[in-house]
């Protein structure tokens, strides 16, 4: 570790905290569904889309309402991308003649980036048209991360309302989170990314001649444009197979700071809006301050572990950290960072290979997934996913004190809590479930470059992946077969609704109830201790998936190999 490094991680978290306060204000005035300056221009078209689709944004729904309409949008989109690559071969921008993606294949991908998880087991570069990635992934990719937005939104008002029926207007939400925030800030970032050297054409390949005399093909393509909301959306999907890694994804060590930070911006700024929401911004503020306790933990580790490399390396004198699967223009600190952040934040960009990552280095990814990917998280996914357990936590606090619990001014009661416990174990069952039924089918044991402990541990990262919505892979895994594309789509889809809609019931039961001011009684919810008992009770609960899932397998490969990295 060098002071170079720490100072990279401390100005990204200064960053982050001085965004917090202005990127969530501007996203307050779209929930509370205000006249923002880019009204001037995008007003009209906000109104034009109401008009042909038929949506009033002043009629509001009830939490059923607005999960119906979100679900079914979700499927009408699903089904339009999967035709859509089925039909591949049929379609123009096709300059390579690339043919239809197969049947479990193009319903693996649909399923991935309609949840926002953006799981590829594909080339990209060579199984996908410039059509497929613009429109049958890119649009997905802001329309995936509108949607988590406007859960969140949903959420909120549930909190901040009384005794009030309806949580929003899911289509006015949505509309105004991609038009007021999404579209023009990927716009300024895919023309900074531009500048910085990423290619944005429609041309498919170029040909070079190498350095041997060798002629090489190049693939090419309108790269910049997905990149923009690959990362502000913590989408993760990229262009080519390397992701972040590759030079045209990810140029430049000033390129790979820009990625960081986009990937979080939005949902730090989230926590601010959820403070002005409730009418207390102090709430925001503990809630971002939970959130960076664990990711600095995180980033303490991974870094630490990878440039402490490991005890096979100092014996053959090499120094300098574990350099493996890492790009040379991030380094050791830029790449450990970026795998820390990626899956904190649901993300699954990757600028290196996580599967070459040293024992420990590797298991804070794997962590972070199983532990909900509260730690910022997702656009929106991350807030409602840690409202989630700040619910739990304060039902542990009521317990403590004796009284009805309470949260921002709201009883917390037997309905919420069982949302809440419901919605939370959607991850261990799933990762759980999953990671068992691969490694015992012969199709399961089948995709696993390793074998042993370690060919476990690309299981449980595929499934703690898919589940918590990520993307990001342990690399050795060979998944796009039908058995994975099918077991893994099912992951990703139950990872994403099945913790939506019961964090909608928790929005609507909340909204129709009174506010309670708090009294002598009350736990405080904006202090030290409350932000320890965030932090204790996620990670107690996270350890429900994180453990087991190292006793059926990984153990060897994690703690013993960690046992001799530290000693």
């Amino acid at each position: 570790m060098t002071v170079q490094g720490w100072a990279l991680i401390a100005l990204f978290v200064a960053i982050l905290g001085l965004a917090a306060k202005p990127v969530g204000l501007w996203l307050f005035a779209l929930y509370e569904g205000r006249r923002t300056p880019l009204h001037a221009v995008l007003g009209p078209v906000e109104r034009g889309f109401y008009r042909l689709s038929g949506v009033d944004p002043a009629k509001e729904q009830g939490w059923r309402a607005y999960a119906l309409h979100m679900l079914l949008f979700q499927l009408a989109t699903a089904l339009l991308t999967y035709l859509l690559l089925r039909a591949q071969g049929l379609l123009p921008l096709n300059q390579r003649g690339l043919p239809g993606i197969g049947p479990d294949g193009a319903m693996n991908v649909a399923i991935s980036f309609v949840t926002n998880t953006n799981w590829q087991w594909y080339t990209g570069e060579a199984k996908l048209s410039n059509l497929s990635q613009m429109l049958a992934l890119a649009i997905h990719n802001f329309l995936s991360a509108a949607t988590g937005i406007a859960i969140a939104f949903a959420l909120f008002r549930g909190f901040a309302r009384r005794e009030c029926a309806t949580v929003g207007n899911f289509w006015a939400d949505m509309t105004r989170v991609t038009l007021y925030l999404l579209l023009p800030v990927c716009v300024v970032y895919a023309l900074y990314l531009v500048w910085a050297g990423v290619p944005q054409t429609f041309a498919a390949s170029i040909d070079a001649h190498t350095l041997e005399g060798a002629r090489q093909t190049i693939a090419l393509g309108p790269v910049a444009s997905q990149e923009a909301i690959k990362l502000l959306g913590t989408n993760g999907g990229g262009f080519f197979n390397a992701n972040s890694a590759h030079p045209f994804e990810n140029p430049t060590a000033m390129t790979n700071l820009v990625q960081m930070l986009s990937i979080f911006l939005i949902g730090v700024g989230l926590t601010y809006t959820f403070g002005k929401a409730v009418g207390d911004t102090r709430q925001g503020w503990a809630i971002l301050a939970a959130m960076t306790i664990l990711f600095l933990a995180g980033v303490a580790v991974a870094y630490g572990m990878e440039a402490h490399s490991t005890p096979l390396m100092h014996r053959l004198g090499l120094a300098g950290g574990n350099m493996e699967g890492k790009e040379v223009r991030f380094g050791i600190v830029g790449s450990a960072l970026f795998a820390v952040v990626t899956t904190a934040a649901s993300c699954g960009a990757v600028n290196a290979m996580h599967d070459s990552f040293t024992a420990l280095g590797g298991l804070i990814p794997l962590f972070n997934m199983e532990l909900g990917e509260v730690v910022i998280g997702g656009v929106g996914a991350g807030i409602y996913g840690f409202l989630l357990f700040a619910i739990l936590a304060v039902f542990v606090a009521g317990l403590m004190v004796g009284r009805t619990p309470e949260y921002v001014g709201k009883k917390i009661e037997a309905r919420e809590v069982k949302l809440a416990v419901l919605a939370i174990a959607v991850l261990p069952l799933m990762i759980l479930g999953g990671s068992a039924i691969a490694a015992v089918a012969q199709a399961g044991l089948a995709g696993p470059l390793n074998k042993g402990p370690h060919g476990f541990s690309e299981i449980l990262y595929a499934f703690s992946s898919a589940t918590a919505n990520n993307g990001s892979a342990f690399a050795g895994l060979s998944a796009g077969t039908p058995f994975y594309n099918a077991l893994l789509g099912i992951a990703m889809w139950i990872g994403r609704f099945f913790i939506i809609v019961p964090v909608l019931a928790i929005a609507g039961s909340l909204a129709a109830k009174k506010h309670t001011p708090a009294g002598a009684g009350s736990f405080p919810t904006t202090g030290a201790l409350w932000v320890g008992l965030l932090v204790g009770i996620i990670l107690i609960v996270g350890g429900l998936t994180f453990l087991p899932g190292l006793a059926l397998g990984p153990v060897a490969d994690h703690l013993t190999a960690a046992a001799g990295q530290l000693f």
